[in-house]
């Protein structure tokens, strides 16, 4: 993600929450804690090698299962 870097001046006649205010704004229309909290969770994508393991793992059981079947030692 890239950094923004917003930055807020007190104005001479100003009190501390109205520049708070100014800022959470800001913040709120740079929309990066929407960008934060979206991408809080998201996982990482699994290697092409994982996925082919898991796929034949899966037909290796599907054919066992199949095979049980047919012997009648499975419903």
């Amino acid at each position: 993600m890239s950094k923004t870097v917003i930055e807020v001046k007190k104005n001479p006649n100003e009190n501390n929450t109205s520049v708070l205010r100014r800022f959470s704004r800001k913040i709120q229309e740079s929309s990066i804690i929407q960008k934060v909290k979206g991408s809080r969770y998201n996982e990482r994508k699994e290697s092409k090698l994982k996925l082919k393991k898991s796929a034949l793992k899966k037909l290796g059981r599907r054919k066992e299962i199949d095979k049980l079947r047919k012997l009648g030692k499975m419903k």
